[in-house]
């Protein structure tokens, strides 16, 4: 089984996370931002990754570092739980409606880090969270993992279904990206050998 548990202690922030790449989709999800919390369940759900994040951050001051951090974590958890990566599809891929919303997320699992982030979002917040964190949170996750990744809005107008689509379309296009092509198990996809 593909897994990782880690543990990361800072000034901001002590974040618990468990991630399992080949789970049923079940989730567990503490990190005082509700908001936050529902982002990360329907990830899960829909990447069908098993994850279980506990964090308790500065959130008085507001979500910026948990929901960094928390992308920093997941983002590492993703790359030691992968190992040396032989196998996966490498790529993965998905066009995701959540109403008006329409979301295209494009994945490379590389080695490279690599963020494009076309998204209007309308609102500054969504209750207490700051729409702005979506995109740390890309950014962390990526850069910890080696992650390419693109991400378009098509058309949307509710904030709310804009960031859901987001976090959906991600689980989904990662879950098709570190699936095993069984009949290349023991490749590594790439010409370098080595990702």
């Amino acid at each position: 089984m593909r897994r990782k548990k880690i543990l990361r202690e800072t000034m901001e922030t002590d974040i618990s996370l468990a991630l399992e790449v080949d789970g049923t989709g079940a989730y567990e999800t503490d990190t005082g931002c509700g908001f936050l919390d529902h982002m990360l369940q329907l990830f899960a759900r829909h990447g069908r990754f098993d994850l279980a994040v506990e964090c308790k951050g500065d959130t008085q001051v507001d979500f910026h570092h948990t929901t960094e951090d928390i992308g920093i974590v997941l983002g590492t958890a993703f790359k030691e739980a992968l190992g040396d990566k032989k196998g996966i599809r490498r790529y993965g891929s998905m066009i995701l409606p959540m109403d008006e919303a329409l979301i295209l997320c494009a994945v490379d699992i590389s080695g490279r880090a690599s963020v494009s982030f076309d998204v209007d979002i309308p609102s500054q917040k969504v209750g207490d969270f700051d729409t702005e964190l979506v995109k740390e949170f890309i950014y962390a996750m990526a850069r910890e993992m080696g992650l390419t990744v693109h991400i378009r809005m098509l058309s949307g107008e509710n904030t709310h279904h804009i960031i859901e689509a987001v976090f959906k379309a991600l689980g989904r296009a990662l879950r098709e990206a570190c699936s095993i092509e069984e009949e290349y198990a023991d490749e590594i996809p790439s010409t370098k050998g080595v990702l």
